[in-house]
């Protein structure tokens, strides 16, 4: 058999050989990497890669297989995948798919055998980098910046309620909460954690407004995680500063970064983003260090921050970036890292459990 090569030509002129893993196809994205070890299958599947073409560092990618548990969407919305070594005969209990099936599946640009250090090198010397897949190492990428729609492609089109299972029996009639999910790119992990506590989940589009939303008469308000740059969703700034005036509100990732601009803060662009599940935060309420699952190229700027109203929580231990905020008199929570914790570590899962027992604590105060 003759393998395809196929090429990714790169923004900054590089050429890198690889290998095709299923069909070849030309696509273009902004070029990102991961560090994770395992979780692949997320990463795949997280809709906050939309538009971005992922390079995983770990060298062997699908040993473990892929699951029907631990999809984070309905489809990947990734443009293209990286990948140094794939496994074609998983070993794991649950696995009943292969990384080339899920790839032909959903057909997924996937180029293998090619070295991901070097890329990964190019990326962080270069910061803001796109690239192309091409049957030629003689083209070059077209795209030059972040789709600023690219939320529109990932949210949902219409309002879905569900129910959080009636037989946990750890609930009462006080200890249950409904909690509106705005989706700017959302992981389905967000919506298991909620439920998991005991809060009816409505999700609705990003661009939902405020009245339609008071009318759902929610107990919180949870802002998701999403793909892009921040300030291309200025415009929802009004409409989101009203809804955490309004309610109980948690914000994840991109949630986080909208919250601090509907409050007068400012973002900026990493130079090469923060993705893995190793990353350390620093809890400065409690000066314990959690390591944690993280998936941005964005941040909030320090200096922007109104210290009179806001508290910062959380910071990076490498960077000392900004990694959560606390309203110091709303209930309002924000943290840029991801507490559903998919594919882990379960460090920060915390984070829900506290914003649940605020919701719970204002029901038994409405019902007193």
């Amino acid at each position: 058999m003759v393998l395809e090569k196929g090429y990714l030509v790169l923004s900054t002129g590089d050429a890198l050989e690889g290998k095709w893993l299923g069909a070849s196809s030309s696509v273009e994205g902004e070029m990102v990497f991961n560090t994770a070890m395992t979780g692949y299958q997320e990463v795949m599947t997280d809709p906050s890669y939309a538009g971005q073409i992922v390079t995983m560092t770990y060298p062997l990618i699908g040993n473990y297989g892929i699951n029907d548990i631990d999809f984070e969407s309905g489809e990947p919305a990734l443009s293209g995948l990286i990948i140094s070594s794939p496994c074609y005969k998983p070993d794991h209990y649950q696995a009943n798919s292969s990384i080339r099936e899920i790839v032909d599946k959903f057909h997924i640009p996937t180029l293998y055998d090619i070295d991901t250090r070097a890329l990964t090198r190019i990326i962080r010397e270069n910061g803001e980098v796109y690239g192309k897949f091409s049957m030629s190492k003689e083209d070059k990428p077209k795209k030059a910046k972040v789709d600023a729609k690219i939320v529109d492609q990932v949210s949902v089109k219409k309002m879905i309620r569900l129910r959080t299972s009636s037989n946990q029996s750890h609930l009462t009639e006080f200890s249950k909460a409904h909690v509106v999910l705005v989706d700017f790119g959302y992981k389905h992990s967000i919506r298991h954690a909620l439920m998991e506590l005991g809060c009816d989940v409505t999700i609705v589009p990003y661009n939902t407004s405020v009245e339609v939303i008071k009318g759902l008469e929610p107990d919180g308000i949870v802002l998701s995680n999403g793909p892009g740059d921040p300030k291309d969703l200025d415009y929802l700034k009004h409409s989101i500063k009203k809804l955490t005036e309004l309610y109980p509100t948690l914000g994840i990732c991109l949630g986080h970064q909208l919250v601090a601009i509907a409050h007068g803060g400012e973002t900026t662009r990493l130079p090469y983003g923060h993705r893995g599940s190793n990353h350390p935060v620093k809890d400065l309420t409690t000066g314990k260090v959690w390591i944690t699952t993280q998936n941005h190229g964005y941040v909030v700027d320090m200096d922007s921050i109104d210290e009179q109203e806001w508290q910062i929580s959380h910071i990076n231990v490498n960077d000392r970036s900004v990694e959560g905020l606390m309203h110091r008199e709303k209930p309002i929570l924000t943290v840029q890292f991801h507490p559903e914790a998919h594919p882990g570590p379960i460090d920060t899962h915390l984070i829900f459990q506290d914003f649940f027992n605020r919701l719970v604590r204002k029901g038994e105060k409405q019902h007193a």
